[in-house]
């Protein structure tokens, strides 16, 4: 239990993050500042909030999943149900029973899981689940990087809990494994430069100076997550829909680029990848295509030069450049460039024609 306010250095932290432009094209953090940075301006009646966390542990190593260039990595949090649904369940019938404790019309509540403009890691912090880490993620003692969080807004006042102090000292792993340098400083993360902003909330074309970087991570990325030392304490979940499916631990890009609409949302029904819908998903599989150096996938990106989107014609022009030979990827560019009305996609063949020219002799 926590107090509904952000210390002073924390709501400095936010208006500064959203000035430098580091949240992205996520303009509804920009736009819900005022309420974010106050919890009592989302609910004036709260008098306290009550934090929940949720394991969600896997049950190894995530990161061996980036090993196999020709399957796709996703995040562990996305390889079954939406935690958002999972979550909120719980969490009403924890509201529902501090209610039925309360004297009748004492008591009020309001739950929110992701679903507000609610800072619930700081909260978290202050209430002593744990604290947020280098990474800005929050750390357990207990179960390590691997905790869904919740929050119940209550009108009641309650006893507030210690909040748990900083444990991480003078470690840098999470912030040394980041693959794109997403860490400008320990406590502050970039989004634009994030795999798991860039896979899962940018709506456009990737930037190229990212896309080897991804590698095979097709949604989110765990790399900084999972080689926090803490996790040593941490154990798997034994939530079953929070576990791992079978199906998305290590699917094959090659089955995931032949997916249509439909084949899209049947594979990922009641998960959240979902929410990206098929385009921007192809896309990312297609990145991770180029990146995987094997010439056999370029059949699975050959087959999406016509598709109606044009993020997904751009990354199998870009997958093409890097998985044919130079005379192959110039077979295709000759009748494709002249057909090809988006000036993205046409940038990408051209980018990827240069870089397919060798070098004049000097």
């Amino acid at each position: 239990m926590t107090a509904p306010q952000l210390s002073g250095e924390t709501r400095a932290h936010l208006k500064q993050w959203l000035a430098e432009g580091q949240h992205g094209d996520m303009d509804w953090m920009a736009q819900t500042r005022e309420r974010r940075a106050d919890p009592l301006a989302l609910w004036g009646e709260a008098r306290s909030v009550i934090l929940l966390g949720a394991n969600y542990g896997p049950s190894s190593d995530p990161l061996a999943a980036l090993a196999d260039k020709s399957a796709g990595a996703i995040s562990v949090y996305a390889r079954n149900r939406d935690y958002h649904d999972v979550i909120k369940g719980r969490l009403k019938t924890l509201a529902g029973w501090i209610v039925a404790q309360s004297m009748p019309g004492e008591a009020r509540v309001k739950v929110f899981v992701d679903t507000a403009p609610v800072m619930e890691k700081p909260l978290a912090a202050a209430a002593g689940l744990g604290w947020q880490g280098k990474h800005t993620n929050l750390v357990s003692r207990d179960f390590g990087s691997w905790l869904f969080l919740g929050s119940i807004f209550t009108n009641l006042a309650l006893a507030p809990d210690p909040p748990e102090r900083d444990h991480c000292g003078a470690c840098r792993a999470c912030l040394d494994i980041c693959p794109t340098n997403a860490f400008p400083a320990p406590y502050q993360l970039d989004a634009r430069r994030c795999i798991s902003y860039l896979t899962i909330e940018h709506k456009g074309f990737i930037p190229h100076q990212f896309r080897a970087a991804i590698g095979n991570r097709i949604y989110g990325c765990d790399d900084c997550l999972a080689v926090c030392p803490w996790n040593k304490f941490a154990s798997a979940s034994r939530e079953a829909k929070l576990r791992a499916r079978d199906d998305l631990a290590a699917p094959a890009l090659a089955d995931l680029a032949a997916l249509d609409e439909a084949g899209f949302r049947q594979l990922f029904a009641g998960g959240p990848i979902k929410r990206v819908g098929p385009a921007r998903f192809l896309r990312n599989v297609l990145i991770a295509i180029g990146n995987s150096g094997d010439p056999r996938l370029a059949g699975a990106a050959r087959a999406h030069l016509r598709h109606a989107d044009p993020r997904v014609r751009g990354m199998a022009v870009w997958a093409l450049g890097r998985l044919c030979s130079e005379s192959e990827f110039n077979a295709l560019a000759a009748p494709a460039v002249s057909q090809e009305s988006d000036r993205d996609v046409q940038a990408e063949w051209r980018a990827a024609l240069v870089s397919a020219t060798p070098a004049p002799a000097a």
